[in-house]
């Protein structure tokens, strides 16, 4: 499995991240360098990586803020902090951040990829994540929308909507709900984006048994007919 897992390093120290690369590769691993957090974000966008190694203190955008760009909008992907700041406060700001491991520097390359097979080793244990809502299957996991030969993938934030609606199917589910588990926060811009992300999931859905509805400033529910008409 290592050969099929992407890893994004981005950290400004060259010397010490070029032997890192290395021995990361030498494990099979697929390595993507950044000298830095702006290097980095662009380098995310073209290689969707698995894996996040980042360094905090860095020019132009730190591994605190790219860290931060990259949860707007994905959840799924592990991120790593690799770093010589070991204060309480930092951990804390990292883990809350939804970093997945605080790894202060120095530390043995052996100690990383430990750390990097138990995490991916603990994700691939967890049951899949599928559902079947009328004739279409929705697997979490994969962000996919399958109806009949029909797949459409999904962003990692319209999976995580549509997680909470099928959860919940026939009940309504609140904006603030919704706002607080996706995103974090109720504010205005955010709750923007949900009308958005909401009208981008309807237009996903080819089952025409299947519909979101929704009541007005209270929030959301996912909606089955069946072939007799009934909702369900």
């Amino acid at each position: 499995m290592k050969q099929h897992i992407r890893i994004l390093l981005v950290d400004d120290d060259l010397k010490n991240s070029m032997l890192l690369k290395r021995f990361l590769e030498a494990e099979d691993y697929m390595v993507t360098y950044a000298d830095n957090g702006a290097v980095g974000w662009e380098l995310y966008n073209d290689c969707k990586p698995d894996l996040v190694l980042l360094d905090i203190n860095m020019p132009q955008i730190n591994g605190f803020e790219l860290a931060s760009m990259i949860r707007r909008y994905d959840r799924r992907t592990v991120i790593f902090f690799l770093t010589d700041r070991t204060e309480k406060s930092d951990r804390l700001k990292g883990f809350s951040l939804k970093g997945n491991d605080y790894i202060p520097k120095p530390f043995y390359p052996e100690e990383l990829i430990a750390r990097i097979e138990e995490r991916f080793a603990q994700m691939n244990r967890t049951e899949n994540r599928t559902f079947t809502i009328g004739d279409t299957v929705f697997s979490y996991d994969n962000a996919t929308l399958t109806y009949r030969s029909d797949v459409n993938a999904m962003s990692a934030r319209q999976a995580d909507i549509f997680l909470l609606l099928v959860e919940n199917a026939g009940n309504t589910v609140g904006r603030d709900t919704i706002l607080s588990k996706v995103w974090g926060d109720a504010s205005y811009a955010n709750s923007m984006a949900l009308n958005v992300q909401i009208t981008y999931l309807r237009r996903l859905i080819k089952d025409p048994s299947i519909s979101i509805t929704s009541l007005k400033k209270k929030g959301y529910a996912l909606t089955v007919t069946d072939t007799s008409g009934s909702k369900r």
